[in-house]
């Protein structure tokens, strides 16, 4: 999902061009799905908030910027629409009565599995639901997407000691649930 690649297509899309969209979406359906996938559980909320996200990219495409990479543009926007499902389920939360909320909310997430299994164990996902949202943001982006620190502070809008600092407390997190983490100098990766 590289900006170059889509450059003439976001052009015709800005223009209209429902054949681009199509070809936008396709192109990064997956990529997107599976972010999603990793920070919400339940499967009517996953297709809800994607819903969500092609929609705001269909009205916010005439503000892109061309300089920037449209990647980043496109997480942007899917971790704003995560952020704001959070918020209105939070407030449903505290409108409706707790405990009905609670009965309805499945006990383990349940993903896409053929793409879940295509790109995280079952373990790993069930480790990464363990850790609260604000850990398990950073850690996506940092290990499953591989943005830099610099550029996980820009996405989610919070300064670099903030991201620094979610940064390690997910990993002292991890380390906690047995999961085997190898810090190179370059930078972290998780090993399976």
């Amino acid at each position: 999902m590289q900006g170059s690649d889509l450059t003439p297509w976001l052009q015709r899309l800005k223009e209209g061009d429902k054949e681009a969209f199509r070809y936008v979406y396709d192109l990064t359906v997956d990529n997107v799905y599976r972010t999603v996938a990793l920070l919400v559980s339940g499967r009517q909320d996953i297709e809800d908030i994607m819903n969500e996200i092609y929609l705001k990219l269909w009205l916010s495409l005439p503000n892109y910027d061309s300089s920037r990479p449209f990647r980043n543009w496109l997480h942007g926007i899917t971790i704003r629409q995560v952020q704001d499902w959070r918020r209105k389920k939070w407030r449903k939360f505290r409108l409706f009565e707790r405990q009905k909320l609670l009965e309805i909310e499945p006990e383990h997430p349940r993903t896409d599995r053929v793409i879940m299994l295509n790109e995280t164990s079952r373990e790993m996902l069930d480790i990464l639901n363990h850790l609260s949202y604000k850990l398990r943001i950073v850690v996506v982006l940092r290990y499953y997407h591989e943005y830099s620190m610099n550029e996980i502070s820009e996405l989610l809008e919070i300064p670099m000691g903030t991201v620094k600092s979610r940064h390690h407390q997910a990993l002292k997190e991890l380390r906690k649930h047995s999961i085997l983490l190898d810090h190179e100098e370059g930078g972290d990766c998780f090993v399976h």
